[in-house]
């Protein structure tokens, strides 16, 4: 099992630079496991690609189906003071750290393309590209 982010779930599911990458990640380890958090943020990035009328509503539920059945089961709900505890030490937003919160809580890399994230928890946090390959 891995924590992956928002990014790396959305590289998944839209044609990106990354997709490749995170098509690996998968095959590599299928069980990824996110905080309930990510479903807002990919909710976002969809709406920004309808707005930019890159997909249609139909295309953007497609994606976010596909992403709710692969992350089910897998969603966590982080406690409050661990992530400000870790934007405490941090430049982290909370939302970031709430992926960091997850994946110390269930003993398991995040797999990130956040180069803040990289740096500032490098403990934890592992590059997508490192990790696909």
């Amino acid at each position: 099992m891995i924590v992956v982010d928002t990014n790396v779930i959305g590289h998944l599911f839209l044609s990106s630079e990354q997709s490749v990458l995170a098509q690996r990640a998968l095959q590599k380890d299928n069980e990824w496991a996110a905080p309930i958090l990510w479903r807002s943020e990919l909710r976002n990035v969809l709406t920004l690609y309808m707005r930019k009328n890159i997909l249609k509503l139909e295309q953007a539920q497609q994606i976010m189906n596909s992403a709710l059945k692969l992350l089910k089961g897998r969603e966590y709900e982080v406690p409050s003071y661990e992530v400000l505890r870790l934007t405490a030490t941090s430049h982290c937003s909370a939302y970031d750290c709430e992926f960091i919160a997850a994946a110390n809580d269930l003993k398991v890399p995040l797999v990130t393309a956040d180069k803040q994230l990289l740096r500032e928890f490098s403990s934890v946090a592992v590059s997508l590209t490192s990790f696909s390959q």
